[in-house]
């Protein structure tokens, strides 16, 4: 959300879980109220705010300001924290303008599936939301110690079982849920386990996959790039596009060009 021009913001209290707000640049400003107390909070690039929409919520919003905000479900949360190593943790704390250089991570990472809601994938956005709902947890759910973490990976049963089912669905809409539940772990060890064993988190690793294979596919000069799209699991040649250019250093027309030429000398 980006606002240019100072306002009050109030919102009545209800049963949706909590709120948390990433700042992605430097000068936000706002005042928020608690009863009759007021403080003032300042907030630069990778502040954040965690509220419990169980709590009334009124402040006044002195400055421009772009976060990205997320809602996360009770259900979610619970989920997270039995999912946690050790004691249970308890409710998040509410906090306002503190840094924290993970979320702001994890925001930035976010963006480009927010700028192109047709082509996120169910897999990168399903790992994500467990990654941020873990780190809430770890970090804000004020249990005692967590219980020490050994190394996690994943055996060789599994981690061909994963691969498997990721392969199954190219487009990413496997859920990273049901992959673990085959496995018999948590979502969170399961990413965890994976990215130990396998040097990538599972999306990672599945773009790898659709990646090698739309290069296998460019072999084939005749066959159009939109088809090439559909066949790696993307949404449209231009999310093809716009993966393969990021990852190869050139638009897929460019380097299938360049492979003709090579292939000609």
């Amino acid at each position: 959300m980006d606002v240019q021009q100072s306002h009050q913001v109030e919102t009545e209290a209800c049963a949706r879980g909590v709120l948390v707000g990433i700042s992605m640049r430097d000068g936000h400003r706002r005042r928020i109220l608690d009863g009759r107390r007021a403080a003032c909070h300042s907030f630069d690039k990778g502040s954040v705010y965690i509220r419990d929409f169980s709590d009334r919520y009124r402040a006044d919003i002195q400055r421009p300001f772009d976060f990205v905000l997320l809602e996360i479900s009770q259900a979610s949360l619970d989920q997270a924290m039995e999912e946690r190593p050790g004691k249970r943790a308890g409710d998040l704390a509410r906090i306002a303008g503190d840094r924290d250089d993970v979320l702001f991570h994890l925001a930035a990472a976010l963006t480009p599936s927010l700028a192109h809601p047709a082509s996120a994938s169910t897999l990168f956005v399903e790992q994500l939301g467990v990654v941020v709902t873990g780190h809430l947890v770890e970090t804000y759910g004020g249990a005692a110690t967590t219980a020490p973490r050994t190394n996690r990976i994943l055996s060789r049963s599994h981690e061909a079982r994963a691969k498997e089912m990721l392969r199954s669905k190219m487009d990413g809409s496997i859920s990273i849920a049901d992959i673990a539940d085959s496995c018999g772990l948590s979502r969170s060890y399961f990413i965890h386990a994976f990215r130990e064993t396998t040097g990538l988190t599972p999306h990672q690793w599945l773009i790898a996959q659709r990646l090698a294979h739309a290069r296998a596919l460019l072999a084939d000069f005749e066959m159009p790039l939109a088809d090439v799209a559909a066949a790696c699991g993307f949404a449209d040649q231009s999310h093809f596009t716009r993966v393969f250019s990021q990852h190869a250093g050139a638009p897929p027309g460019v380097w299938r060009r360049r492979m003709r030429i090579e292939s000609q000398v």
